[in-house]
């Protein structure tokens, strides 16, 4: 996105919360690939998706330092649940701080492992999932979710334009031909309607029939 237009758009978007902003600058302080952090824009419209959907149950696929989390926790039902599933076990404490701090600490559960592991444990339904997660495993998380999304439901996919890189003909890593596996499967599902939405690193938005 041209910076000059970002920026009016963040001058021109909500205020940040300031437990999500001092999540952002910890999160840049203290690990590596910090970029992986949603930041505001994206925690804004993930949280405006959220609260449009007002879910009793989320399922995220990567939490890493919960930026994402809290912000969709916001748009819970009463007495909803998110559940988190992260592989970096190490992240747990610092995102459970975090959680505490925004206020959502008791309706989200945290599971560390391979989410690829852990999905076909969950015996749940959900309104929505968010898969953020390892890119070579985008077609196996969205396969594995879809089973457990209600008709009806959706399911947001992160990084589906993984910068630029889907436009490239040549030297292709793995995460590229990961997202480029999922966004051409996608295509082929009858049961479903989506949408790429080109906000930061392009998030797809789907619906299942």
């Amino acid at each position: 996105m041209n910076s000059k237009i970002e920026q009016y758009i963040r001058e021109h978007t909500s205020v940040e919360d300031p437990v999500l902003e001092d999540l952002y600058r910890q999160t840049h302080i203290r690990f590596v690939n910090p970029n992986m952090s949603t930041g505001h824009l994206q925690g804004k419209f993930l949280e405006m998706i959220s609260k449009m959907i007002n879910p009793e149950r989320i399922l995220e696929i990567g939490t890493y330092t919960g930026y994402s989390t809290i912000c969709l926790a916001k748009g819970l039902k009463e007495g909803g649940e998110l559940i988190t599933i992260e592989i970096n076990d190490e992240l747990s404490d610092f995102a459970r701080s975090y959680f505490i701090k925004a206020g959502v600490g008791s309706i989200i559960k945290q599971i560390s492992g391979n989410a690829i592991d852990m999905i076909p444990l969950l015996e749940l339904e959900f309104d929505l999932v968010f898969i953020d997660g390892d890119k070579r495993e985008y077609c196996d998380y969205y396969r594995l979710s879809k089973e457990k999304v209600r008709k009806g439901g959706f399911i947001l996919a992160d990084n589906v334009l993984w910068g630029e890189k889907v436009l490239e003909k040549k030297a292709r890593d793995e995460q590229t031909e990961g997202i480029l596996g999922f966004n051409a499967m996608l295509m082929n599902e009858v049961d479903i309607e989506h949408v790429i939405i080109p906000i930061r690193d392009g998030i797809t938005l789907i619906r299942k029939k």
